[in-house]
Parts: C-alpha cells; sequence; structure tokens
C-alpha cells in the first residue's frame, strides 16, 4: 500500500506533486492499492476548498486512489492509541508550560547544546498526575536503541535516543501532533512504503519508534526524496511562482508535459518524452538522485512544446475551444510558441479583426481578391495568383498579406503557415 498525504493548507507544490506520481506509479507496478489521505488536523491552517482542489489536480494529471481518509475523522483512534501507551507505562502525562520549556531553551542554547526534554513529568506519581489540575500534553518516552531504517535513497540511516527525545503525541486539546496522527494512521492503512519529501527523514524515526510502541511489527520501507532546487540553486520556496502546480496549469502547461518533467527530475529515464502510462513500465524508485535536483523552467515549457505536438487533435481542438479544427496549425505554431496560452494568443491574432493603417489601400486589394479566390493546394500558385490578380509587389504585397493572414507584421513563412490556414482564406478575408 501507498499514500499520499497532502494538507489543506496552500497551493500544491511541485515538490508534493512528485511525491503523488512517484507513489502512483510504484502502487500501479506493484498492483497494490494506492491511498489519498488528507491530513487536516492542523484546523488552524486549514483553508476551506483546498481538499476539492487537491482531488481535482490529482484526477487532472491521471492519478486515482482507491481509499480515501480524512485525518481528522480518525482522531477516536488516535485518543484510544494514545491512551494504550499512557495505560503501559511507555507515555507520560507533561504538565510543564510554555514558559518552562522555553526558559529550558534558552539555558541549553546559551550552554551551546541542543535542548533535549529533562523528563522532570516522567517522574510524576499516578496520584500526583490525577491531582494535578493544570493543563497537559502526552509525551511518548525516548526509545531505549538506536532506531535504523533503509531508505531507497539514502540508504540505512540510524537515529540515537537521544536525538528523538520524549517527544509531544497529543496536545493540550487532545488532538494527535502531526508524526502521531501520521504514525497511526499509515498503521491502521496498512501502508507499506512511504515516499515523501527529504524534509521528513527526522520524522521517520519518531512514526518508527510510536508504531514499536504500540507493537505494530509490520516492516514499512522510505524513500525520501532530494528537495527541489530553483533555478539560482537555493532552495524552492513556495513564494515563487513557478513551484506552484495550480500557477503551472494556468499558464498553459499541460498535466502530461509536468508529470513527464517531474518524473524525469533528478533521475535516469530510458527517453526524455514519456507519458505517465510508459513510465508505469520502466520507473524504479532505486534510480532517484541523492542530489537536490534543479528545476528548469525552459526544460519544462521545450517538453510542454513535444506533448502539445503529441497530443491527439481531438483532445487539442477541445483544449483549445476555438470551435474549428485548428490543431495542426497550433502544433506549426509551437516553433515560437510554448503554452497552451501562448498557442491560444497566436491563434486568436489570425482570426481576430486586423489593423491595416499602415498598408490600408493594398490589404484591402488583396482582400477583394481573397473574398472570392479559389481554393489552392499549394501556396506558390496561391501567391502567384495574387501576385497577378493585385499588380502589387516586394513589400507592398507580402506585408498586408501576412497581416491579413496572421495578424501581425512577423512571423513563420507563410509558404510554410499556408497549408494550415488555407481552409480559413475566405474567413480571414472577411476580417
Amino acid at each position: 500500500m501507498y499514500r499520499f498525504a497532502p494538507s489543506p493548507t496552500g497551493d500544491m507544490h511541485i515538490g508534493n506533486l512528485r511525491v503523488a506520481l512517484f507513489n502512483y506509479i510504484c502502487a500501479k507496478q506493484n498492483n497494490v492499492h494506492f491511498i489519498l489521505r488528507i491530513e487536516d488536523t492542523d484546523k488552524a491552517r486549514n483553508i476551506e476548498g483546498k481538499e476539492e482542489e487537491i482531488k481535482a489536480i490529482l484526477q487532472l494529471f491521471e492519478i486515482s486512489w482507491q481509499d480515501y481518509y480524512i485525518q481528522s475523522e480518525n482522531l477516536k483512534f488516535h485518543r484510544q492509541m494514545a491512551l494504550k501507551l499512557v495505560s503501559e507505562k511507555k507515555a507520560f502525562a507533561c504538565f510543564c508550560t510554555e514558559k518552562e520549556l522555553e526558559e529550558k531553551k534558552e539555558i541549553a542554547k546559551k550552554q551551546g547544546k541542543p535542548y533535549r526534554y529533562d523528563g522532570t513529568c516522567e517522574k510524576l506519581t499516578d496520584i500526583d498526575v490525577l491531582e494535578c489540575e493544570k493543563p497537559f500534553v502526552i509525551r511518548l518516552k525516548k526509545p531505549d536503541k538506536i532506531i535504523k531504517f533503509l531508505d531507497l535513497v539514502k540508504g540505512e540511516l540510524s537515529f540515537e535516543p537521544e536525538n528523538i527525545d520524549s517527544f509531544v503525541i497529543m496536545r493540550t486539546d487532545k488532538t494527535p501532533t502531526y508524526n502521531f496522527a501520521c504514525a497511526v494512521d499509515d498503521m491502521l492503512e496498512n501502508v507499506t512504503c512511504i515516499i515523501r519529501g527529504e524534509d521528513h527523514v527526522s520524522n521517520t524515526p519518531k512514526q518508527e519508534h510510536i508504531r514499536m510502541s504500540l507493537g505494530y511489527d509490520k516492516k514499512i520501507s522510505y524513500a525520501h526524496l532530494p528537495i527541489i532546487l530553483n533555478e539560482q540553486g537555493a532552495k524552492m520556496s513556495k513564494r515563487e511562482a513557478h513551484s506552484s502546480v495550480k500557477w503551472l496549469l494556468e499558464q498553459g502547461i499541460l498535466p502530461s508535459a509536468i508529470a513527464n518533467y517531474l518524473i524525469m527530475l533528478g533521475n535516469k529515464t530510458p527517453c526524455e518524452i514519456f507519458t505517465l502510462e510508459e513510465a508505469i513500465s520502466w520507473f524504479d524508485i532505486d534510480k532517484i538522485s541523492k542530489a537536490p535536483a534543479r528545476f528548469d523552467l525552459k526544460k519544462l515549457l521545450q517538453i510542454n512544446r513535444e506533448h502539445i505536438r503529441l497530443m491527439e487533435n481531438s483532445k487539442l481542438n477541445e483544449i483549445l475551444n476555438f470551435e474549428k479544427d485548428l490543431a495542426n496549425l497550433a502544433k506549426f505554431y509551437t516553433q515560437e510558441a510554448s503554452t497552451i496560452n501562448e498557442l491560444k494568443e497566436k491563434i486568436q491574432a489570425i482570426f481576430s479583426p486586423k489593423n491595416y493603417l499602415e498598408f490600408e489601400k493594398e490589404c484591402q486589394i488583396l482582400k477583394e481578391i481573397l473574398s472570392n479566390v479559389e481554393s489552392f493546394e499549394n501556396y506558390d500558385d496561391f501567391k502567384n495568383y495574387l501576385l497577378q490578380k493585385s499588380g502589387l509587389k516586394g513589400k507592398n504585397f507580402f506585408m498586408p498579406l501576412r497581416i491579413i493572414l496572421t495578424g501581425n507584421t512577423h512571423g513563420p513563412e507563410l509558404s510554410d503557415l499556408y497549408s494550415h490556414i488555407k481552409n480559413f482564406i475566405h474567413e480571414l478575408a472577411r476580417m
């Protein structure tokens, strides 16, 4: 079982989408279920509607799930598991206030030591706990041995008990912390492999410790993916526009191209251009590089052009939404446009009213001829007929003709463009 567990707290980041793609691919390869779990226990940061947005984005990328969970709906299980740990003396009530803890952290900082919980409340007797009326959290006792696990990307990792510490698993409001809810849910949902970003490496030993403390003995394997760097080589920030999947889609970059690029990023792939379905046949999580991958928008745009060219004409016409067959024209324009938005602008200029001020007289002559011109199979016959009929020459012929046919004074060779617009000549003459 593989899972993707996003929080509904903001736009989906390309790092999140890469995690979703890798988990989905591995689930398909192993013929097991793919779980979508919305981790919504941080009520203060949740944004209304983000849950549905996450689902819609995954569907756009043809990522389907067999099991769907809302983390907050598991609250009763989180509380039961916490109670079990307390009753077995593996966890304890901690009454230390934020102020007291901050003071201890400050002392440790001045001494140049990392702060570790000093066990103040771990030593309380049952009667002390019962008689204390202060709010409390529940802490899990730190492990008594090194916690090791094999990472499919990073190799074997180990953590000393001191570095795991006695950490909080339930807050004062009786809701679980991230690590506790996540560990319990993965256990309840029978997750067998967790692929996620390397920012979670420090969470993994805590989650392993939680499940071991609960007596869970099924093995979970891990793959922590290196971070994505921006084009300057620094860690990509969520504030950078192109880190947002929603932004990339809004620019007119195809889901298939984004998936292609993210699967290829920091990976050894047998070819550069491929579909998600094709990637399922050869993807190997072991081949992911240990080094951070640098995002390159120019490379993504080049891949997007290729995916536009490979798209079925009926699908491309549906996306362009011009209510006429312009797929081949759009594919032709990928030589100078990289996104669906840019292609729409090029096509819109062709099929919109034109500005004829500079060559008004010449344009009127050509438009008159074009409105009744017969269909010519090739450009040379078409051009020679217009030259003969109009009496125009040189710039006074080619420039107004280009304006009539494209809406621009510069662009691709008309001889190359002609085959894609010849069926619309009468319509363009009326613009």
